[in-house]
């Protein structure tokens, strides 16, 4: 679930309503010819019409706007014919003022237009990218049901720092991720990616959920610094905030290793547990390098009918314009009861009302709900 830019309803909008928005310079030419042709002699409303294709053009294409053009200058000629005065350089003045102006707006869309298929086409491009590496999440994996929302900061782009991955294990268990690189741009993208796809390619057969860790902050470290020289690696600032979740099955507990990352909340009927653990590692791309050798997991009860709320960041930290952090933890327990696809809706409407429509930074939610095996 991805957020729709603001400018894609825009132009939908307009794209659907184009017909009916075309009678307002239809109705601006006839409405100026008429009073024009019955009003006294000294008073000329015939340079009003140049506003016929300059508001033709802010809701259509260049061919409308040109014909709303050519319409135009006829009625000036119209107007300059019947009331006798077609040959004076005033009216000539105003009809080549007039082509010109018609020629400038169906210039602008001409240019407008292949600018916007580029966008489309670019655009294309990211989310056949973001369609590969933040693949939409599975319904359902073993006795879970799992959602995912994605909310990038920056309204034309579908992809940044923050990811989220599942896989399953031979052993009937499913593997969770969810991250945050540092920073933003291609080279959060490139970190993102690198993480996603170190997940995905050992998740479903490392034996233990440590040995994960350990695997993912090797791989993160190595690809981030291998072309750096020994003094650039010191002072790499390259690391992603994580929480890596396995949960069996047929065994009501969730067990979780946190690196640095904003700890998950249990929804239990109208109650909100944070679940909280004793240890917090590095996050991961500094385990390594610090010498963390082994990682922690925790273990929290996690049943029939619970909702597990995982997040980044840009989430908790989203602010309004008075500088108000959104109450996620307030906020969440009233949807519990409600499936996670549903849920994260709720939360995607509630989350951006709450920021006026513009996110400061990259937010992503799972919403897992335990099932009956």
């Amino acid at each position: 679930m991805a957020l729709r830019p603001r400018l894609d309803f825009r132009r939908s909008w307009l794209a659907g309503h184009a017909p009916a928005l075309v009678v307002v310079p239809l109705g601006l030419i006839v409405t100026v010819c008429v009073v024009d042709v019955l009003a006294p002699p000294d008073i000329h409303l015939g340079p009003l019409l140049v506003a016929a294709p300059a508001i033709t053009v802010a809701f259509t294409g260049a061919r409308v706007t040109a014909l709303m053009g050519a319409l135009a200058v006829g009625a000036q000629v119209l107007i300059g014919a019947l009331r006798g005065v077609l040959t004076t350089a005033n009216v000539q003045t105003q009809i080549a003022a007039l082509v010109v102006v018609s020629v400038v707006c169906v210039a602008v869309c001409v240019v407008r237009d292949r600018h916007e298929r580029q966008l489309h086409r670019v655009r294309s491009v990211a989310e056949a990218a973001q369609s590969v590496l933040l693949r939409p999440l599975p319904a359902h994996a073993g006795a879970l049901q799992i959602a995912g929302l994605y909310l990038p900061a920056e309204e034309e782009t579908d992809l940044g720092g923050d990811l989220y991955a599942v896989a399953r294990t031979a052993d009937h268990s499913t593997r969770l991720l969810i991250g945050d690189v540092r920073g933003n741009g291609l080279a959060a993208i490139n970190n993102a990616a690198l993480l996603l796809g170190a997940f995905r390619a050992a998740a479903h057969r490392q034996a233990t959920l440590p040995r994960l860790a350990v695997h993912l902050d090797a791989a993160f470290r190595w690809d981030t610094s291998q072309w750096r020289s020994p003094e650039e690696q010191d002072i790499s600032e390259d690391f992603a905030t994580a929480i890596l979740l396995d949960i069996p099955d047929h065994e009501p507990v969730v067990h979780l290793i946190t690196c640095g990352h904003p700890p998950p909340l249990l929804l239990r009927n109208d109650h909100l547990t944070p679940l909280v653990p004793e240890v917090s590692h590095l996050p991961i791309g500094f385990g390594g390098a610090f010498g963390v050798g082994a990682y922690d997991v925790q273990t929290f009860p996690f049943e029939v009918g619970d909702l597990l709320l995982l997040y980044t960041d840009g989430v908790i930290e989203a602010r309004n314009a008075d500088g108000v952090f959104y109450p996620f933890t307030n906020r969440s327990p009233q949807w519990a009861k409600t499936d996670p696809d549903e849920l994260l809706r709720l939360l995607q409407d509630d989350l951006l009302a709450h920021v006026h429509g513009h996110l400061n930074d990259d937010a992503a939610v799972v919403a897992i709900r335990r099932l009956a095996a």
